[in-house]
């Protein structure tokens, strides 16, 4: 599947062509300076986590569809917590780990020890384990992203990034 993140000034857009010719687009508000997506696609291709949202993305569903899965599937919230489905643990997984990993992106970055059991806490509040971490892994991580932002920072709105996600 390929995934394509244009740049934009007040949201950035998303254009998915899957490995059977079908397309989707999407546009999506800035969270942050990187593309919460990018994240995902990181996150997601390094920790091998292929269920999560691309792996969902590339069997068919529809990015926004996805947040209505969840839900359906016991995704825990404030006013829902519940062990989730099977179907959506990894898509739990990666956002819990997406959303350290943008923190961490975005400020001063944790050692790699607290980072681990912030990751932890995160997941374990989405009633899902969390996935392997090692030092080496969210250093790999962590310099994806780094590399991302070095061009996404100062790219201009119009600027397409554009990933490669292989179906295992």
């Amino acid at each position: 599947m390929i995934i394509k993140i244009t740049k934009g000034t007040d949201r950035d857009f998303l254009a998915i062509v899957r490995n059977d010719g079908s397309t989707e687009t999407a546009t999506f508000p800035k969270k942050g300076v990187t593309p919460h997506d990018a994240i995902h696609y990181f996150v997601e291709t390094e920790l091998n986590l292929p269920m999560a949202f691309w792996g969902m993305v590339a069997k068919g569903h529809s990015p926004e569809d996805i947040q209505e899965i969840a839900k359906q599937a016991g995704h825990a919230s404030a006013s829902r917590a519940q062990t989730p489905d099977e179907h959506i643990v990894q898509l739990l997984q990666a956002e819990r780990l997406v959303e350290c990993f943008e923190s961490d992106a975005w400020g001063a970055p944790a050692d790699a020890e607290t980072f681990i059991a912030i990751a932890a806490t995160a997941c374990e509040a989405s009633f899902v384990a969390m996935p392997a971490l090692t030092p080496q892994s969210i250093e790999a991580v962590r310099t994806r992203i780094a590399a991302f932002q070095s061009i996404w920072l100062v790219a201009k709105a119009g600027h397409v990034a554009e990933f490669q996600w292989d179906e295992r």
